[in-house]
């Protein structure tokens, strides 16, 4: 069965709960939170991204996860809580979705950087 980017994104919406700037910080400063930053580096290095937070571009993100993977990055641990984030959304909530089917339970959609910038949340530049 044919599948759309428009279908993707329901699911994903669907299985991970889009939270605010403010419900993002509380989660921060509760710890054992990982933040993670689906950008591509160049866009990372243009704007910054929240203070702490993995830069694993959406493309590499299920090679970090995987803790079978070569590549799997240690911060990937299912016990944590993860926000994902990207330029306005849409590759945050893929990537919830794809952490969800991974076995990560707690996993919300920050949504959009620029959000996160406004509302004077903490950004390493």
């Amino acid at each position: 069965m044919a599948t759309s980017v428009k279908q993707l994104l329901e699911a994903a919406n669907a299985a991970v709960p889009k939270i605010t700037p403010a419900q993002a910080k509380e989660m921060i400063a509760k710890g054992n939170t990982l933040v993670v930053d689906v950008r591509d580096t160049a866009e990372v290095e243009k704007s910054g991204k929240v203070a702490g937070a993995v830069n694993v571009s959406r493309g590499m993100l299920e090679f970090r996860a995987d803790p079978d993977s070569p590549y799997h990055d240690q911060n990937f641990d299912k016990g944590k809580t993860v926000i994902v984030y990207c330029a306005s959304g849409g590759r945050s909530a893929l990537s919830g979705k794809v952490l969800k089917d991974f076995g990560f339970a707690n996993v919300y959609n920050l949504g959009a950087f620029k959000d996160w910038a406004e509302s004077g949340g903490a950004v390493d530049k």
